[in-house]
């Protein structure tokens, strides 16, 4: 039998001399069964190695290794070297995880490195089984698996699953719901977000304002003190989708025709800036106010029940704020919104998706009338499933047909960017509740961006026609 390793003994001195076919036989051999402690063997080896070169040096040689050892840790230290981060060791725990899904599918792992060593060549599909809810738990989180190998490979700074399209050829895409799902990161591309054209705000305005704007922007005075509420099933599939987007294509774009000449010396055109947070947040008990405003800044947003105290960019945790006025019904209700919801911000829409074993209820009135809803309906959203409860084209192509209706119309649709959401219990026509805040959970969420693109639209327009005195 041959062994790793022969040892000497002379003269109070150990040598050590390895079969050097042995040792590359058997480092094949751990890459092939997958070892997980071939790491550790490969690094043991290289440091006996090490300490054998070092032994055989002269004085002078080892003086030498010890100086550019030296110079090598200051350049680090120079260049910023520093341990891995969170994110590189999650990023190392999800290769790990995959690497074992991929033991009991022949091939796949093989089939993976050819796509990666590859990019933009023809490649298999690489599949894994889908879970249930459709996410896969590395470590601490749990997210979808496709969203999860695309950052890792792909787009670091991806954030989620309706910013990604599976390619053609793809015949295990996330969005077909099969018990296997592709995870090789060259079958999806990443959606583009497309630009909002500019608003020409006219210098000077002489029609009268369209009353079927007025109607489009304002709702009847009966849908207001009593919403309509829909049920969102998953027979509705052109309206929610378990955890999908809303449509095959998230960022789609209504088809309306609009004459946009920016050589127009009477008009002045006016861009759509992204401001640094993207949305606000109120937390609500009743039509008690509760807590400080949370700024988004992540494109990833968890609205929950629990108690972190930290100031995450990604969490808003309504379970460690106080209030005196509290009574049984909102205690109740708060033990009940736990995982509570996730909004997703992909620079062109917004998703609520919930979390919770329990429904959530929004009212959103962009939503509501890109489906051909009243303004004010209240959508109800069950567990696991995601809606669009914003899209920034279509407030973009609505605000550009406005602009020429007034000063009033535009001030409307200040309407359409704000969006309320309750938890556990719903509020309109089918419930006892009439208004939300008869809820005792609920936020209000504010979108900065098209709010700051209101503003500086109508501070180029004119003001009000209808005069107003302290005697009218």
């Amino acid at each position: 039998m041959t062994t790793l390793a022969a040892v000497h003994h002379t003269d109070n001195k150990t040598s050590i001399r390895y079969p050097r076919d042995r040792i590359f036989e058997n480092s094949m051999n751990s890459v092939a069964a997958g070892d997980a402690g071939f790491d550790w063997f490969l690094n043991k080896q290289m440091n006996i190695w090490y300490l054998i070169m070092v032994e055989k040096m002269s004085t002078s040689a080892k003086g030498i290794l010890n100086n550019v050892l030296l110079f090598s840790n200051q350049t680090k230290r120079i260049f910023g070297w520093k341990k891995p981060d969170e994110e590189e060791l999650w990023d190392e725990k999800a290769i790990k995880t995959l690497k074992k899904k991929l033991k009991k599918n022949k091939g796949a792992f093989e089939e993976l490195q050819n796509a990666l060593n590859s990019p933009g060549e023809p490649s298999n599909c690489v599949t894994i089984p889908n879970n249930q809810d459709g996410r896969l738990q590395v470590s601490y989180r749990k997210s979808m698996p496709h969203v999860i190998y695309c950052r890792v490979w792909r787009w670091p700074d991806l954030q989620s699953h309706h910013e990604l399209k599976s390619v053609d050829g793809c015949k295990f895409p996330f969005s077909s719901k099969q018990k296997e799902v592709c995870i090789n990161p060259y079958h999806y591309r990443r959606v583009e977000t497309p630009v909002l054209p500019p608003v020409l705000v006219p210098r000077q305005l002489e029609i009268e304002p369209s009353p079927t704007m007025q109607q489009f922007v304002q709702p009847p005075m009966a849908c207001v003190n009593m919403p309509n509420n829909v049920l969102l099933s998953p027979s509705m599939s052109s309206i929610v989708n378990p955890i999908f987007p809303l449509s095959d294509d998230p960022m789609r774009v209504r088809s309306m025709e609009v004459d946009i000449n920016i050589g127009n010396t009477n008009s002045i055109p006016v861009i759509y800036q992204e401001p640094p947070s993207w949305a606000s947040i109120v937390y609500y008990e009743l039509n008690c106010r509760v807590g400080e405003v949370f700024q988004c800044r992540s494109n990833q947003v968890i609205i929950d029940g629990f108690t972190n105290p930290g100031n995450d960019l990604d969490r808003f945790s309504l379970g460690q704020l106080t209030n005196l006025n509290r009574n049984t019904t909102i205690e109740h209700t708060r033990l009940h919104i736990s995982k509570g919801i996730q909004l997703n911000y992909n620079g062109s829409a917004v998703f609520v998706e919930c979390l919770s074993k329990y429904s959530i209820f929004v009212q959103s009135y962009n939503c509501n009338i890109s489906h051909g809803f009243q303004p004010s309906t209240v959508c109800k959203i069950s567990p696991n499933f995601s809606l669009c409860i914003f899209n920034y084209q279509d407030f973009a192509n609505t605000l550009i047909q406005t602009v020429n209706n007034g000063f009033e119309a535009v001030f409307e649709l200040t309407k359409m960017c704000a969006i309320r959401i309750s938890f556990v219990k719903g509020w309109g026509a089918d419930y006892h509740r009439q208004d939300v805040t008869s809820t005792p959970c609920w936020i209000e969420i504010h979108l900065n961006g098209p709010l700051q693109w209101l503003d500086q639209v109508l501070t180029q327009m004119d003001k009000p026609r209808n005069a107003i005195t302290s005697h009218s």
